[in-house]
């Protein structure tokens, strides 16, 4: 068995993959983990202290932050540099672009079913969700579009089960994560 374990910025990130990350883990192969901070200063503060003294063996770790306003590439050099620190180089590192609601812009069909919320697949094809990473403020947005009944904790528990893991998802950073993540599955169970 190994421990798949991940550090996050958020809550809200972490009941996204509860309900994520089954569907295509093999949970009976994998023990997954989650190590939730309090923002993403909070997660760059204490990340190097926290995987050093993770002590089980067999483990992989991912990182996954928001980018916010920040530079992608900055934000994830940073990360690796963290990494780097805690003598876990191999680490995977992930931002979303922008938020993780840029991944539900990028499903509208996956957001209309979980939150009950009729007509949002119709504005997929609108210039402005088009590219959902590119999305300057893809909380702001989901807000809106869904007149206030998406809420981040309790949305990101609904809309996880019914994201499209098939590659129909715009949002490249949320099949970028998909993919990284299910090749460390498989390498891990591989050398394992």
């Amino acid at each position: 068995m190994i421990t798949l374990v991940f550090f996050l910025e958020e809550l809200s990130a972490r009941v996204l993959l509860e309900g994520l990350l089954p569907r295509f883990v093999p949970t009976e192969s994998v023990k997954l983990r989650f190590v939730v901070f309090e923002g993403k200063q909070d997660l760059e503060k204490q990340l190097v202290r926290r995987m050093r003294l993770w002590r089980l063996p067999n483990t992989r770790f991912v990182v996954l932050r928001d980018q916010d306003s920040a530079d992608c590439k900055d934000v994830k050099t940073r990360l690796v540099e963290l990494c780097e620190q805690a003598c876990h180089a191999e680490t995977l590192v992930r931002v979303a672009c922008r938020e993780l609601e840029s991944w539900y812009l990028g499903d509208l069909a996956a957001v209309e079913r979980s939150l009950h919320v009729t007509g949002l697949s119709a504005k997929r094809d609108t210039q402005k969700l088009r590219d959902p990473d590119a999305v300057y403020a893809p909380s702001k947005e989901l807000d809106a579009l869904t007149g206030g009944v998406y809420q981040k904790v309790a949305g990101s528990r609904a809309i996880a089960p019914h994201l499209n893991l098939a590659g129909e998802n715009r949002s490249r950073s949320f099949g970028v994560f998909i993919a990284s993540v299910q090749r460390v599955v498989d390498e891990a169970l591989a050398g394992a």
